[in-house]
């Protein structure tokens, strides 16, 4: 087995937030998280057979041996995968190792979605901007408004601060690109699986539960690197993020969500939340934040840059913590 030192994860970790900011999250064919989707499906397909006669238990026990399955193998094909590449060289080792980590993380992604959204927003272009919308939530876009196009951009923002950088780079430092990409299935799982409709209710529980479990210290620790955010970025209240997510984190159906998603709009001073639309019906999701002004579209950009703020944090982080070891 390899393991690397605490020094050298460190830096490996360094080098993968830098690919992502230079370079992103290209969806090449041979991308990891494509083909983690892609075994989802097949294990799905396979363990769903003939499902009509089974009880809700047996769909539920199905589903938990798709999330024990995925992460198992997630987890040891980037462990073989890297431990080859730094047999035949070390340097080898350190690049693949970099790379895969990269991957579990989407800052320069994230961005580049929310600015998608942003940008017909305020050429005012709507139908454009609902398009894009619906790329990256689940909720019913068609008839948003500029307003509710803007929300759905910043909620998303916020929720994957947590899921895109701040989760996978906790669990690269401690157990490097093979347990970071153990996180990344779990939360592709979740993704994939984990609703509580009529479909996915049993099947996906344990997928939506892990998930919950992945992210429950992560999501703290973003709530207070998003407070810390606030404090650099002029324009912005950290004591207000810091009281909004006392007050409000707690209303959401999600452990972990109402963080990230509650200090960012305290932060900015506008509320999130409030009734989506899914499948034509309408649903009040939990309110967030104090509606101090009325949201706008720029307030894109501004969650854009909280985000950035705390990749940055971290990266400082990160080599402020090699530099003590050296």
């Amino acid at each position: 087995m390899i393991f690397y030192s605490l020094q050298e994860t460190l830096l490996l970790i360094a080098a993968a937030i830098g690919i992502d900011w230079i370079i992103g999250d290209p969806k090449w064919p041979t991308h990891p998280v494509i083909w983690m989707g892609r075994l989802i499906r097949m294990l799905e397909t396979l363990l769903r057979r003939n499902e009509a006669g089974r009880s809700a238990r047996q769909v539920k026990y199905r589903g938990i041996l798709l999330t024990v399955v995925t992460l198992v193998i997630s987890f040891v094909v980037i462990w073989g995968i890297t431990a080859v590449a730094a047999w035949i060289h070390p340097w080898l080792g350190y690049a693949v190792s970099a790379w895969f980590i990269s991957t579990t993380i989407a800052v320069k992604g994230l961005r580049d979605a929310a600015m998608l959204v942003y940008r017909p927003l305020i050429a005012g272009r709507l139908e454009e901007a609902r398009k894009y919308v619906g790329y990256i939530v689940g909720r019913d876009t068609a008839h948003l408004s500029p307003s509710e196009a803007s929300r759905a951009a910043v909620e998303t923002v916020a929720e994957n601060t947590v899921d895109a950088f701040v989760s996978p780079i906790l669990f690269a430092l401690i157990g490097g690109a093979p347990l970071a990409m153990f996180y990344r299935a779990g939360n592709t799982l979740d993704s994939m699986v984990g609703y509580r409709n009529e479909r996915y209710v049993n099947f996906g529980w344990c997928s939506a539960r892990t998930d919950d479990g992945l992210n429950y210290i992560p999501a703290r620790l973003t709530g207070l690197l998003l407070i810390i955010a606030a404090y650099l970025n002029r324009g912005m209240s950290a004591s207000r993020s810091w009281a909004s997510m006392r007050q409000f984190a707690h209303r959401h159906p999600s452990p972990n969500s109402g963080i990230p998603e509650s200090a960012v709009a305290g932060a900015l001073g506008i509320e999130l939340g409030g009734i989506n639309s899914y499948f034509g019906q309408p649903s009040e999701r939990a309110r967030m934040g104090w509606p101090l002004r009325a949201l706008d579209p720029y307030d894109i950009v501004r969650s854009v840059r909280l985000l950035y703020t705390v990749s940055i944090l971290m990266m400082a982080g990160v080599l402020g913590l090699w530099l003590i070891l050296f």
